[in-house]
């Protein structure tokens, strides 16, 4: 795979929007890089190992797990086409991978190494500064993440879930687009619970369920926008 087939990718991103595609392929023809291809399910990179690499991901989509003794899998993020991996990591004196990175379908991803990564910075002030803005990012999304999981209880996590649903899909019937395994690991939750705790919310009368709909019953749960 030739970096030239993803040009028009990398330059429709902050981070190399500055480059000319001339730039990039001169830049990319004398120094080293990989591009990886990973099917549906892969484990890219696994918790506690070391960070190599700055990742740009160029197909597909990739999400961050973590975990537990118990084997309860929390979702912490996903990445989309253009989003980067690692940078956080890269330079630091721990440069290792404190959660799981997988493949949430088919996915390509391009694999820098920190000396390219630091001529790029210290050739484009622009480059720096998004890659900067991308380290502060990713350090935001994990810190927000870990404090929504530690002061919500699952009943509250659901209706936050619901509020933004609802606002976003404009409708009181919520349509699922993951399934109900995928949504309890994004709230952080086991797959039993969430169900015990829908079946409840049912019971009490606040919501009505399907395995592809969340219906609200009871809008004081929504709140005003």
């Amino acid at each position: 795979m030739n970096i030239k087939d993803y040009l028009n990718i990398l330059r429709l991103t902050e981070l190399f929007g500055g480059f000319s595609n001339e730039e990039l392929l001169n830049l990319f023809k004398t120094h080293n890089y990989i591009i990886s291809k990973y099917n549906k399910g892969s484990i890219i990179h696994f918790e506690t190992e070391k960070c190599n690499y700055w990742d740009i991901i160029l197909k597909g989509q990739v999400f961050i797990q973590k975990i537990d003794e118990k084997g309860n899998v929390l979702t912490i993020t996903e990445f989309k086409v253009g989003d980067s991996i690692g940078g956080n990591l890269l330079f630091s004196k721990y440069p290792y991978y404190p959660m799981s990175v997988l493949a949430k379908c088919d996915t390509e991803i391009l694999h820098i190494n920190k000396d390219f990564v630091l001529l790029l910075c210290q050739i484009s002030q622009d480059f720096l500064i998004q890659f900067l803005t991308c380290i502060s990012d990713k350090t935001a999304i994990l810190t927000s993440k870990i404090k929504s999981i530690s002061m919500k209880s699952i009943r509250e996590s659901i209706i936050e879930f619901l509020n933004y649903e609802y606002y976003t899909q404009k409708n009181k019937k919520i349509k699922l687009y993951i399934t109900k395994k995928e949504l309890a690991e994004k709230l952080g939750f086991q797959r039993t619970s969430l169900s015990r705790e829908l079946n409840k919310m049912k019971k009490d009368g606040l919501i009505d369920y399907d395995a592809n709909y969340i219906t609200i019953c009871n809008f004081d749960i929504i709140r005003k926008p």
